[in-house]
């Protein structure tokens, strides 16, 4: 084997491993993942190929070049006076050309690490001091590198651009583009795609979505400003939960963490699917999205085009992504090339931009916000020992800064908790009838949480026990008993019993029932239930959980395991160990 065919060998290995596609025929069919960095010396510039047989030449000088990482982006002046800095090294590389993958910074094709430790050992305020004094002194060639490389990588560009057009195009053909929408973050990738599909479709009118999810950084509300001003023929919508506090739910329910994030269905997901409900009803829509392949594995598994399923968060949408199998560096080509003005998040250092205090932000993330939003960070924090302290934790301190909070599963400590485990007895006097605890009254709610199984029909029920029958669409049969009980040991209680049906349907019935005291337990507005319903039978408020008997289909997906895992978003957060949770 020879030295070119081992080094292709080794690091296709070695982007399959990091992106998650071992497995994924994928990989060597797709012309844009396989790609790799390069660097030319004598240009001073990354370049963007596929192992070539031959070796790999600069498209500018026509020289030999050398392999330099799997993906790269660009390191911005504000960025590399902070990478100095922190070296002790202010100034130093002002004039040449720099760019980083993940902690490794490369200047004039020369790697130079960054260890996590650096950033946990760095004097805050010292760095803080700094960058004022060196910012004004902060001259650099970064335009000059940027443009060589612009310049030198411009086929990779029309082909990354050509195809996604093609992919724009050929989808929006199954779509009027009156239900065209762009779902816009104000990240990097939203702000490409969003120019791809309006481009490509030659419409600057097609409707954007902007979830402010109240924990935005202040760039990125500032970028989405100077985005409505530059694009003013966009039909631009602002998604935004007015009724929660992200601060005051956190209290209840604890914070997100990296398998816990309910901030996403409450502030982003729900108010999102509210807009999109008020714009188009029940009609489906196709929303473009800026989701990239080798962005996590995750995201690996998903597809290009995906049309419900429990992988559409919203299930009244398509989600199309055009720009799903770029890298990192392929979406600062287009943008550096084209001249976009995008978030300043990215100059600081940030190599993603979402919610500030997000779990899933890595050290780098954590670092930079202590330099630039220190206020909020101090408040974060004090709130995190805080919560840590009333859950238990010896050392709160160890376990908030050593981001062990992050990993939290469930509801230990916390008295939300008991809200989500089902109790119930069996009835002694009739079969399959369950005596449920409420932590509430019966009212009115209870029973409309049982729309999705048929016609609720309170009329018709035996007076003298205050029954509520549940009858079966197809044949008018009653399924299910409602009455109001009292039980020793019981605060408050139901009696639900199910009838004429089956064994396995009666199972199914009520471990559905389950889920739907759940909900009337431990519902916290959530909002996936409203997402989760395409039809809009669903709207959740301060003032209960609604299901609108006229626009609800049966489907039951409100109250299916496939959809919604126990029924209800809080069992996955609030769920103990010891309790008893069905």
């Amino acid at each position: 084997m020879s030295s070119q065919e081992s080094d292709k060998n080794f690091y296709g290995k070695r982007m399959a491993k990091t992106t998650g596609f071992e497995n994924d025929t994928e990989v060597s069919n797709l012309k844009f993942l396989s790609a790799n960095i390069f660097y030319c010396y004598n240009c001073n510039i990354p370049i963007i190929q596929s192992f070539e047989e031959n070796g790999n030449f600069c498209p500018l000088c026509a020289s030999k070049v050398e392999y330099l990482a799997s993906d790269l982006r660009p390191v911005f002046p504000e960025e590399r006076l902070l990478f100095e800095l922190i070296k002790n090294r202010p100034l130093e590389f002002s004039q040449d050309s720099v760019w980083c993958a993940n902690s490794r910074y490369y200047v004039n094709g020369k790697a130079i690490n960054l260890a996590t430790k650096e950033f946990e050992n760095a004097d805050i305020e010292k760095i803080v001091f700094e960058l004022k004094k060196y910012s004004e002194k902060n001259e650099n060639d970064f335009d000059f590198h940027v443009q060589k490389f612009c310049k030198a990588n411009k086929m990779r560009l029309k082909e990354l651009t050509d195809e996604a057009f093609a992919f724009v195009q050929d989808v929006a053909k199954k779509t009027d583009e009156e239900h065209l929408v762009i779902s816009f973050s104000g990240g990097k990738d939203s702000t490409v795609t969003a120019d791809v599909v309006t481009r490509a479709l030659s419409n600057p009118s097609i409707v954007h979505i902007f979830g402010d999810t109240t924990l935005e950084f202040e760039t990125t509300l500032n970028y989405v400003t100077r985005y409505r001003d530059s694009h003013p023929y966009a039909i631009f919508m602002m998604a935004k939960n007015e009724e929660q506090d992200f601060m005051e739910v956190a209290d209840d329910i604890g914070p997100p963490a990296r398998m816990m994030r309910w901030c996403c269905s409450m502030f982003k997901t729900g108010p999102i699917s509210r807009i999109l409900s008020n714009l188009f009803g029940d009609d489906a829509i196709t929303t473009f999205y800026g989701i990239r392949k080798v962005e996590s594995v995750s995201r690996s598994k998903y597809s290009r085009v995906t049309s419900g399923g429990e992988d559409v968060k919203i299930q009244k949408q398509t989600v199309a992504s055009p720009i799903f199998y770029w890298k990192d560096i392929d979406i600062w080509l287009y943008l550096l090339s084209n001249n976009i003005d995008f978030n300043d998040a990215y100059r600081l250092g940030y190599d993603r931009v979402g919610c500030w205090c997000c779990p899933n932000n890595n050290t780098r993330a954590q670092f930079l916000s202590k330099i630039y939003m220190k206020e909020k960070t101090d408040k974060w924090r004090n709130f995190l020992i805080d919560f840590a302290k009333r859950i238990g934790k010896q050392d709160a301190e160890n376990y908030v800064d050593l981001g062990k909070w992050k990993a939290r599963q469930g509801g230990n400590g916390l008295e939300a908790a008991d809200d989500v485990k089902i109790k119930f007895t069996n009835c002694t006097t009739e079969g399959n009838a369950k005596i449920y605890q409420l932590n509430r009254p019966f009212d009115e709610s209870l029973l409309n949480l049982f729309t999705p199984f048929g016609r609720v029909a309170p009329e018709l029920g035996q007076k003298l026990i205050h029954e509520t029958p549940v009858f079966d669409l197809k044949n008018n049969i009653q399924i299910i008993s409602i009455q109001p009980f009292f039980k020793d040991g019981f605060t408050h209680a139901v009696k639900i019993k199910t009838m004429n049906v089956d064994k396995k349907t009666h199972e199914t019935l009520q471990r559905q029932i389950g889920y739907q005291i759940r909900k009337f337990n431990s519902c916290r507005q959530c909002l996936k239930c409203e997402a989760l319903c395409k039809h809009g039978a669903i709207t959740i408020s301060a003032g209960g959980y609604y299901i609108d008997e006229k626009k609800c289909v049966h489907c039951r997906k409100c109250v299916s395991q496939k959809y919604l895992a126990g029924g209800c978003m809080m069992e996955k957060y609030l769920r103990t160990k010891l309790g008893e949770s069905k």
